[in-house]
């Protein structure tokens, strides 16, 4: 039996967990940001709509997600951390697309790739959305159809897309920096071991461990599992952790209701071009204010941009459901992961074990 004391302490949790999870937070950020952030990830796709290669605009647009790693610093500093991050961008991509014809490197493939962006994002302190997006080129890649002499194009296509994200961050840079005074560029934070090394490595052994669940149970394309690890485990608390499960499982499930009616449309290449764009310039609105209510557009976004080429040559509704199903399974794997990553106990314990196997750590 539940008296009035236990009642009122499971209500107190319920209206505690609501606020945590309905909280819309401030933001300052204007419209010239989203809407050059859907021009930076929709022209490659209207370009491939105009020469009839859809499937050629969407690699490139997924390296058009570079233009959201823009800083609010000076320049020149933006200039060289987009350029970086293009690097990277294409790097990651690049082996993703060549472990897709090793299928048995591709969890260890993608375990280094999180391993590794995550460190390079933690040491130089890269702001939102740090490593993910490097995780998620690398994930579509591994699961995207081609053969073994197109590896070339693809990863050119999309490297064109990230410098054409360059170019327009540039433009981007010149309005904002009349509009806003450019922030100073801040000494590195101090970077532990423990920090940029082992929640690294811990991080990663979790997105591959989400990998070879979905393999094990023969989850069909299932790139969105490590990207929903991946994007749970990088709260900075196991509050937060918990907040982005929850959002993104909920999230993603009214975001499979909206890309549902979307793909009941007759989509031609230049609409799936222009609710691409309004897909994207909605996300960059709302990620910086309630990263659930981002989640409801990410979820068609991504959907689109992995699959928009073969869309009609099969079910919407069974590739819809496998959506869901991933995403739940990578939140759910993230979970514990972040339960691991923020334990005291482990992190005690493996430190020590990196370091005998680490070069000497130091910063400088």
């Amino acid at each position: 039996m539940i008296n009035g004391r236990n009642w009122r302490d499971v209500v107190a949790l319920v209206q505690t967990e609501w606020h945590h999870l309905t909280t819309i937070n401030a933001s300052d950020r204007r419209w010239a940001m989203p809407f050059c952030a859907a021009l930076a990830s929709g022209l490659p796709l209207l370009v491939g709509a105009y020469f009839g290669q859809l499937n050629f605009g969407l690699v490139s647009s997924l390296g058009g997600l570079v233009f959201v790693y823009t800083p609010k610093t000076p320049l020149s500093h933006r200039m060289v951390v987009l350029m970086a991050c293009a690097f990277g961008m294409s790097a990651s991509y690049a082996l993703g697309v060549m472990a897709h014809f090793w299928p048995l490197l591709l969890v260890p493939v993608l375990t280094f790739i999180a391993i590794l962006v995550t460190m390079v994002c933690r040491f130089y302190a890269v702001g939102p959305p740090g490593s993910l997006f490097f995780v998620m080129a690398a994930a579509i890649g591994a699961y995207a159809p081609g053969e073994l002499m197109q590896i070339p194009q693809s990863v050119g296509l999309l490297t064109l897309g990230a410098l054409l994200a360059c170019l327009i961050a540039f433009f981007y840079s010149l309005y904002h920096l009349r509009q806003q005074a450019a922030e100073p560029v801040r000494p590195l934070p101090p970077a532990s071991f423990d920090f940029v090394v082992v929640d690294s490595v811990v991080i990663g052994v979790f997105v591959g461990l989400s990998l070879t669940v979905a393999q094990v149970l023969r989850l069909e394309r299932a790139y969105w599992v490590p990207i929903s690890c991946m994007a749970v485990m990088q709260g900075g608390s196991l509050r937060a952790v918990w907040n982005k499960q929850v959002q993104r499982i909920v999230g993603t499930a009214v975001g499979l209701l909206l890309a549902w009616v979307l793909l009941m449309l007759v989509l031609d290449a230049w609409r799936v071009a222009l609710l691409m764009m309004a897909l994207t310039f909605c996300i960059e609105v709302l990620v910086v204010r309630h990263y659930g209510l981002a989640v409801i557009f990410i979820t068609p976004l991504t959907i689109l941009l992995a699959e928009a080429a073969y869309l009609g040559q099969g079910s919407s509704a069974v590739m819809l459901q496998a959506r869901l199903w991933d995403t739940v399974l990578g939140s759910v794997v993230g979970l514990l992961g972040g339960v691991c990553l923020h334990s005291p106990r482990l992190r005690a314990s493996l430190g020590p074990w990196l370091r005998k196997w680490a070069p000497t750590f130091s910063k400088g």
